[in-house]
């Protein structure tokens, strides 16, 4: 099946309430404009300098997620016209966020990323450093962000039921911070986890956003070379 084909199966798979981020990292502009001429807006970039190229190329109602590590001194290229950054992890990302979203005169969403898998190498936070962020005398004072929820990734691996257990913490640590931090915010609404492997057990899980890119677009090239 083509690009369209395989993101329409998967549209007309999950429940209509669940948020479909198409992760478009390293596939050209064309097969992105493949998958927005079905009408689908929402897709997923992972580096800052790949997302800068591909953005002005492309359809200007198309609503950016920024899902993977983010350095500080990148944000400014992306403050313009992103719809939501859910690698939030740390106090001084989001200070950086909100200072460039300031410049832009606009309120950017975020969501507070978790380490939830096995793996070391995965960003994230834990509980308690989420709610230090979230009790900070700095982050009371930002007006042009939103913390709209929490993202994690689970652990690569064949075994289910640690995958399972992953993002059961996940929306346990959601279902915490709505209890403290969050009781009356209907903005703070978002559980982004599962990918292309795993996406079915994170929606019975609770997910609200899922974030798919191989079998949409089929498998990513190492690098983005842009024509």
């Amino acid at each position: 099946m083509n690009i369209q084909d395989n993101l329409i199966e998967i549209l007309n798979e999950i429940p209509e309430k669940i948020k479909l981020v198409a992760v478009s990292k390293t596939k050209p502009v064309e097969d992105i404009l493949e998958a927005y001429n079905t009408g689908h807006k929402t897709f997923g970039e992972n580096k800052a300098q790949e997302l800068i190229i591909k953005q002005p190329k492309l359809p200007n109602d198309i609503k950016w997620h920024f899902i993977g590590h983010l350095q500080t001194n990148k944000v400014k290229y992306i403050a313009p016209f992103v719809s939501m950054i859910e690698s939030v992890d740390s106090l001084k990302l989001l200070k950086e966020i909100n200072k460039q979203a300031k410049k832009n005169n606009r309120i950017i969403d975020c969501l507070l990323q978790f380490h939830i898998a096995t793996e070391e190498t995965k960003f994230g936070l834990n509980l308690q450093e989420a709610e230090d962020i979230l009790n900070s005398p700095s982050y009371l004072e930002y007006q042009n962000i939103r913390i709209a929820g929490v993202m994690g990734m689970a652990t690569f691996t064949d075994n289910k039921s640690l995958i399972r257990d992953e993002f059961r913490i996940l929306k346990q640590y959601f279902t915490d911070l709505k209890q403290s931090c969050f009781i009356n915010k209907e903005f703070f609404k978002e559980i982004s986890m599962g990918m292309s492997d795993d996406y079915k057990i994170a929606i019975e899980e609770g997910s609200t956003i899922v974030r798919i890119g191989s079998i949409i677009f089929g498998k990513r090239q190492c690098s983005y070379s842009p024509a």
